[in-house]
């Protein structure tokens, strides 16, 4: 068998991709990927040949990918964050009936979710749902559904790709559905460029939310009714009994 290697490089940073990724990388020949996460990672494996394409030919890229590891090149296939969380794992996996000479192995990586929760603080220590507002495969009915139920069970809320050229009011509506069920002074946190030049980050209001522009590097968390803001850190507590500072 020969095989196929998915690979989650994390955000961004190299140092924020794990060890196993990192080995995986290091020991394949030939490395496909979107355009934008090959640039990320080119410099630190300058001797693999790289097959890339632009964004929407996912299955193109998954296809080649297969198709080379079917050859007997070790070859890897990466994705941003996680290779299971919106990457190529799950369509390289239904592809692989296809390509019966192929053993997919899937290395995990670290989701925006996760890296921009550090950098907040601790917004997803409770139950949480995280959802990608892209309408591009999934219909706007199912989105709203879900973030209609998410809100009113009041779980912390990750938004992946909140806002676009094409789609600038996603966000905005989202939030309108949110505060539908909870209060406008909601603590909300916004990372954008996790891991990479240009990182920033804000802690705000539900309702200040609402009415900020994002991109499609932005990761938007929505607190739950606990959600607290605790000096610069964003925090939703697990639940423990916490004894007043006492000198």
């Amino acid at each position: 068998m020969n095989d196929l290697y998915v690979v989650g490089i994390g955000p961004g940073a190299y140092e924020k991709m794990t060890l196993e990724a990192i080995r995986v990388l290091e020991n394949c020949q030939t490395i496909v990927g979107y355009t934008v996460y090959i640039d990320l990672i080119r410099d630190h494996f300058p001797d693999k040949t790289y097959i890339t394409t632009p964004m929407r030919q996912e299955e193109a890229r998954c296809r080649m990918a297969l198709e080379k590891a079917a050859s007997g090149c070790p070859t890897a296939l990466i994705c941003s964050g996680d290779s299971g969380v919106y990457g190529m794992a799950g369509l390289v996996l239904e592809l692989l009936p296809g390509y019966p000479k192929v053993r997919v192995k899937v290395i995990p990586g670290v989701t925006a979710a996760l890296a921009g929760g550090a950098l907040l603080g601790a917004p997803l220590a409770h139950d949480l749902a995280i959802i990608s507002l892209s309408d591009l495969l999934t219909p706007m009915e199912k989105i709203r559904a879900k973030l209609e139920a998410v809100a009113a069970a009041d779980l912390v809320i990750c938004l992946y790709n909140p806002s676009s050229k094409k789609r600038k009011d996603h966000l905005k509506m989202a939030c309108t559905i949110v505060l539908g069920c909870r209060h406008k002074d909601t603590v909300c946190g916004i990372v954008k460029n996790i891991g990479r030049k240009g990182q920033e980050l804000k802690i705000l209001t539900l309702e200040a939310l609402a009415e900020m522009e994002t991109d499609m590097f932005t990761t938007v968390f929505i607190g739950n009714s606990q959600t607290k803001k605790i000096g610069p850190y964003m925090v939703t507590p697990r639940g423990y009994t916490v004894a007043p500072h006492t000198r």
